[in-house]
Formats: C-alpha cells, sequence, structure tokens
C-alpha cells in the first residue's frame, strides 16, 4: 500500500437490490442494468456482482476522507450535494459499475466521512482542492469527474485547475451557471433568502422517498438516507461552513469559460422540476463550457436519488456520442486502444502502477443464483432530451 496515504477501513456495507447489508455479511449487489443498456455491456460485466465499499483514508497532509468505491475500469469520481455524503447514492452508482466504471465516490469536506477544512474553509475552492489532493494520493491518473448540486461546483473548479485530469465533467442539477450565481448575489445582502433554498431542499429531499408509489424502493432509500439524517442532525454545525463558502464564492462563469478553452467535455443533466437550482443555470452552464444539455423531464432536484435506473441510462445514451468519445480519447492519449482494451489495460493507463484505490476496491463476487432471482431490471422513471452542444 502506498506510503502518501495510510487507509483505515470505517466500515463496509454491501448493497444488493434488496437494501444495505453492513459489515460481515457477504451478500453481493448484481447491478442491474434497465433493459436498453443490456445490448451494450459485455454478458460478464451483467452477470458481475459489485460490493460498495466505504472506507476513511489519512492524506499525506492529516487530513481524513471518507470515500466508497466498487467496480473496475474508468475512474469515474461522483461527489455529493450539499448535506449528504457519497454513500447515499450507492444504488445509482451499483448501477454504473455494471456500464465498465470504476465508481469513487468521495464526501466532501465536513460531510460524512471527511473532516472540516480550517476556519470553514474560506470559500469552495478550499473544498475543490482537497478533493483533488484526494484523488490524486487515490493514485488516479485521470477520470470522468460527476457532481450533483453542490458537488456540481467542486468538480468544475477541480477541472478547470486541472483539466488534464479531467476525461469528461458531468454536472447533475449543478450549482453553476450565470442564474445561480446571481441568486448568491442576492443571497449576499439578503441571507435568510437562503433559507428559502433551504426549505426547497428540504421539501424535495422529502418527496424523494416514494413512499406511496415505491414502497421497496422507499425502504432501499430510507435505509441510506436515516444514517445520513442522523449525522447532521447531531452535528449540525458541520454545514456552517459549506453555506458560508458557497456565499464567499465567486461566480462561476471564469470556471465554465476555462473549461470551453481547455476542450474539457461538459455534460449538463438537470430535472426541469427543480425549483432550489433553475434549470436555466444548466443551460447557461452548457453554453458557456460549449458543452451537452440534458433535460431529465418531471424531475426535481434529487431525481438521480429517486431513481437509481435514469442516470445509467443517460450515461449509456452519451456514451455513443460526447461521453464515448472522450473516454476513447483519454485511452488514445495514454497508448491505449480503446477498441480491444480490457479491465487490466484500462487501469494500466489510468490509474498510478501502486494506486491506492485499487487496494481498496473490493472483488467482485460472482452471483449465486439465488441472488440473480432478485435483479429485476427495470425502465428509468424518468424522460429526458439530450441537446447537442449549445453555441
Amino acid at each position: 500500500m502506498p506510503d502518501r496515504a495510510r487507509a483505515d477501513l470505517a466500515h463496509e456495507a454491501v448493497v444488493d437490490d434488496a437494501g444495505v447489508r453492513w459489515a460481515g455479511e457477504v451478500e453481493p449487489l448484481t447491478g442491474p442494468v434497465t433493459q436498453p443498456l443490456r445490448e451494450s455491456i459485455e454478458p460478464a460485466r451483467i452477470g458481475s456482482a459489485a460490493r460498495l465499499a466505504r472506507h476513511r483514508i489519512r492524506l499525506s497532509d492529516g487530513h481524513e476522507v471518507g470515500l466508497a468505491v466498487c467496480g473496475r475500469g474508468i475512474p469515474l469520481v461522483v461527489v455529493h450535494g450539499f448535506s449528504a455524503e457519497g454513500f447515499l447514492y450507492a444504488q445509482t452508482l451499483s448501477r454504473l459499475v455494471s456500464m465498465g466504471y470504476k465508481v469513487i465516490a468521495i464526501d466532501t469536506a465536513g460531510h460524512g466521512g471527511t473532516q472540516g477544512l480550517p476556519r470553514g474553509g474560506g470559500d469552495l475552492h478550499g473544498y475543490s482542492e482537497l478533493l483533488g489532493r484526494a484523488i490524486r494520493e487515490l493514485g488516479i491518473r485521470k477520470a470522468v469527474l460527476a457532481g450533483h448540486s453542490m458537488g456540481g461546483r467542486l468538480v468544475v473548479e477541480l477541472a478547470a485547475d486541472q483539466p488534464d485530469l479531467a476525461i469528461a465533467v458531468i454536472l447533475l442539477d449543478a450549482i453553476v451557471g450565470d442564474t445561480w450565481d446571481r441568486m448568491v448575489n442576492v443571497f449576499r445582502v439578503m441571507p435568510p433568502l437562503l433559507g428559502l433554498v433551504g426549505a426547497a431542499l428540504a421539501v424535495d429531499s422529502l418527496s424523494t422517498v416514494p413512499l406511496f408509489k415505491d414502497r421497496g424502493q422507499a425502504t432501499k432509500l430510507l435505509r441510506l438516507a436515516i444514517p445520513v439524517g442522523a449525522g447532521i442532525a447531531s452535528h449540525p454545525w458541520q454545514l456552517l461552513g459549506p453555506s458560508v463558502s458557497i456565499l464567499r464564492s465567486r461566480g462561476s462563469g471564469h470556471l465554465l469559460d476555462a473549461l470551453a478553452e481547455s476542450h474539457v467535455p461538459v455534460i449538463a443533466i438537470h430535472g426541469d422540476k427543480d425549483v432550489a437550482v433553475p434549470i436555466a443555470t444548466a443551460k447557461e452552464a452548457a453554453k458557456r463550457a460549449r458543452g451537452h444539455f440534458v433535460v431529465v423531464r418531471d424531475a426535481s432536484h434529487s431525481w438521480l436519488l429517486k431513481d437509481p435506473e435514469t442516470l445509467p441510462a443517460i450515461m449509456y445514451e452519451l456514451l455513443g456520442n460526447g461521453l464515448g468519445s472522450a473516454q476513447r480519447r483519454a485511452l488514445r492519449e495514454c497508448g491505449v486502444a480503446p477498441g480491444g482494451a480490457d479491465d487490466e489495460a484500462v487501469e494500466a493507463a489510468l490509474y498510478e502502477p501502486d494506486a491506492l484505490v485499487l487496494a481498496l476496491t473490493p472483488e467482485s463476487i460472482a452471483p449465486t443464483p439465488a441472488d440473480r432471482k432478485k435483479v429485476h431490471p427495470r425502465r428509468p422513471r424518468y424522460q429526458w432530451t439530450v441537446h447537442p452542444p449549445l453555441r
């Protein structure tokens, strides 16, 4: 294991289609995929199982960082939104593993298993710098960077500072764009208005749990959400740092312009019923970054938690154009022919030889017949429209 970071196993969980099993119970998840995805994925991937393991690592500067990891293939770094943590997205993450990604969900400062920043971090740039250090010490050379809500701003900051790190940037209802920047300017003058956004997020979070429409999904999501909510309730002051940092941060326009100038592919995916972060901000972000704009119809701010099938299906469609082209280009730049590359070749190209993240990744376990019976692939709940790069 590399000397630059020491990994301490905080706890490990295994996620399956029935919910979450905590440490000690090794029941694998068969990465279910929707019917449209089946045609594109190798048979071995469809039948493989993915364990999502949670860890806490100590960086070389002593900062402790929480993360969840599973899968093999292209690094997909996922950054959660305000007041959440990476493992909350476990259901969606497990499905992305089946598409040939090693998913690495990193907790941001003051969230989940990650320590807060000194003096609250100042602005969001401090949060993105910590994210970058964690990625570097995990031994990741290049990655697809995806961020939800506040996490979207962090991956934009990181990719603008380190464009060579980013294979592509995926924004999920992100607080990035001119409309959001104007909202923050108003919040600075009238801070109580920020509470209205918080109230909208609270209502959205409650509506995320489909108590009446899908009780099975509600149970799974509650098993993930209750520990997160309990952590917030016991340490609510930890959210002050990120809140203040949002107000202190500069606008995002210069970051999006930098991504466009560096030719970093950007995909802005947004629910058209998001009342906390208006969809106009995503359209503006895509236009400034010269990226794709995806509208998820009848979807609120946390649609990817409500339905874990939709994001993988959207990404599958994007693999046929912008995202797939970016991944193939990254592999070619590393000397790998994309067409016949196996997991070993991909990992040799995109990770350091002694990458800590490889040691932290649990092995895939072949599913038993009983496991396969639990898998009921479902169609995505939402529909979406992909718009080509806006000019």
